[in-house]
């Protein structure tokens, strides 16, 4: 293993960074089975440093029998031979880390896979054995435990119990599953566990690892004093706010996150973390305090309306929570989760996307038109705003969600367990399209392992490298001029009587000004550096940004 000289830099360098989420099995694919590996990052670094990006999160690359898209561990500690091997991590990071482009990883704590060594050891080791304390067995209820513990349903329904059966041969104790029956909830009560996961933070650190995605951050710990819980929804108990919900954000969880900051502090630059956690607004900040992991996911913006008194809201709102709690903000309109943001964008206002997918993308009408120009000037905004900004692969190139990939061809559990309830992420988890023909648009040298689109070709690298005007090339020249405008973490909301107007200024006189509506308004005094869309002589079209230096 290499002993990594690590970036050198400012260590507060995460507060600001943009980073690129990159879904290792639909990113590209070098050895053509169909699969996105390492050697395909390896073979594309070029292409990311060309972003000016200052960081690259890894979706999960770990074995994994892929029962819900990787995030089912089974070593937390090796990568999936499908995806690569150690060696090939080890020149990965090396290589990015040339170009100066650090690396997160996804951790996945609350749960493992179902073929994790530790739970084949539950299930061989029976009741009460300090195997099945590492994960949360209970007994069933009626006369001989068949009746599960719980009316609990799971993320992916419709039920977050599993029976087992005992080394004997009869049925036995249910196991707990917030997710798919094929990824267990650990009991973080065990000390094995947590011994565990910070020798696995230990183990990527050491291997230049410069931070951590943490999955699922706000369930770790739980508290079955008063009973199992019953619910219909995974919904924080509204009743509960306050971290007393018996499953969700509780208050313990910290005191794992503060021993997880003394391990980071360890090292030189200190290893950072983001946190995915669904809380109450006014908690996140626990998370992303700097005696904890430093950051949380703000996804206010990512389920906002294009709307310039919802963004202002969720951004005034957002900047004071961090104030507060002194952590850094983030901002994100996309990931590997939910509808890509074009398209979101494209549909009409209050569009069911469940049933638009559902019905394959013909329950409502999408205006592309509309939906890339809003997509391009919402990316202005936040990469404006003070904090980290979050891309997620292939919005560079202006990909549209796919709804309508033949149902044989899905992959997601979600979809399955949840029929006519879910839609399936595949849409957004298609492989990138890299060349304008081929059988995978330059994906990789065979097909994929979800089916492109016939006209997918259109949206690939090469043909935005064509197009001076193409969103690729607006976003290699938004980050890159970003990185020059850079300044304290502030901003200042300026007044504009037109109500469709968002304007604000950062410290240095760097301007944002973004026209929500569809008519132009009058161009603001300035510089222009940037536009989303070209200007109308002194008037900002529609749905555009505009950068300016006062």
């Amino acid at each position: 293993m290499p002993n990594y000289k690590f970036i050198a830099g400012d260590k507060k360098w995460w507060r600001q960074a943009v980073v690129y989420q990159i879904y290792p099995r639909s990113f590209a694919d070098l050895n053509g089975d169909g699969i996105g590996d390492l050697a395909g990052i390896i073979d594309r670094v070029s292409y990311l440093k060309s972003l000016s990006i200052d960081a690259v999160w890894l979706s999960p690359f770990y074995p994994s029998e892929l029962a819900d898209g990787g995030y089912d561990v089974a070593d937390y500690r090796n990568v999936d031979p499908r995806i690569g091997s150690l060696e090939e991590f080890d020149k990965l990071i090396e290589e990015l880390h040339k170009v100066e482009i650090r690396v997160f990883v996804d951790i996945v704590p609350n749960h493992s896979s179902d073929q994790h060594e530790w739970f084949q050891a539950a299930l061989k080791a029976g009741r009460g054995s300090p195997e099945r304390d590492r994960y949360i067995f209970h007994d069933g209820l009626g006369e001989s435990g068949e009746i599960r513990p719980s009316e609990l349903v799971s993320h992916f329904g419709p039920t977050g119990w599993t029976r087992v059966t005992e080394p004997d041969g009869t049925p036995g104790q249910w196991y707990l599953h917030l997710f798919a029956p094929e990824q267990p909830d650990f009991n973080w009560d065990n000390q094995e566990v947590r011994d565990d996961f910070i020798k696995t933070l230990r183990f990527w650190s050491d291997r230049g690892v410069d931070g951590f995605r943490i999955d699922v951050a706000h369930a770790l710990t739980k508290d079955f004093s008063e009973g199992l819980p019953a619910r219909d929804t995974m919904d924080i108990d509204p009743t509960k706010p306050d971290g007393s919900d018996p499953l969700f954000d509780r208050d313990e969880v910290h005191e794992i996150y503060r021993q997880w900051r003394k391990v980071f502090n360890e090292y030189d630059p200190p290893r950072v973390a983001v946190a995915e956690a669904s809380a109450p607004a006014h908690r996140l900040g626990a998370y992303a305090s700097e005696e904890t992991l430093g950051q949380a996911f703000n996804f206010d913006l990512l389920h906002a309306d294009w709307n310039t008194k919802r963004f202002k809201h969720l951004i005034s709102n957002s900047m004071k929570r961090a104030d507060k709690s002194g952590s850094s903000n983030t901002w994100v309109l996309s990931n590997h989760d939910v509808v890509r943001h074009p398209t979101r964008y494209g549909l009409p206002d209050k569009t069911d996307l469940v049933k638009w997918y559902i019905s394959e993308g013909k329950s409502a009408p999408l205006d592309a038109k509309q939906g890339i120009d809003r997509a391009r000037a919402s990316t202005m905004l936040i990469l404006a705003l003070p904090g980290s900004t979050y891309l997620y692969q292939g919005e560079e190139i202006g990909l549209f969600e796919v709804a309508d990939t033949p149902r044989e061809a899905m992959q997601d559990p979600q979809w399955f367990r949840n029929p006519g309830k879910a839609r399936s992420r595949d849409g957004c988890r298609i492989p990138l399209p890299w060349t304008t023909t081929g059988s995978s648009f330059g994906f990789g040298p065979g097909g994929s392992h979800l089916p492109m689109p016939a006209d997918f070709g259109k949206y690939s690298v090469e043909a935005n490298e064509t197009d001076a005007n193409s969103v690729l090339n607006l976003y290699r020249a938004a980050i890159a001029m970003r990185k020059g405008l850079q300044c304290a973490e502030e901003i200042k909301f300026i007044f504009n009587w037109n109500r469709s107007v968002l304007h604000f200024a950062r410290p240095n006189g760097w301007q944002s000004f973004t026209n929500f509506g569809k008519s132009p308004v009058k161009l603001p005094k300035g510089k222009v550096l940037l536009s989303s869309r070209p200007l109308i002589g002194s008037q900002v079209p529609g749905e555009t940004t505009v950068w300016l230096q006062a």
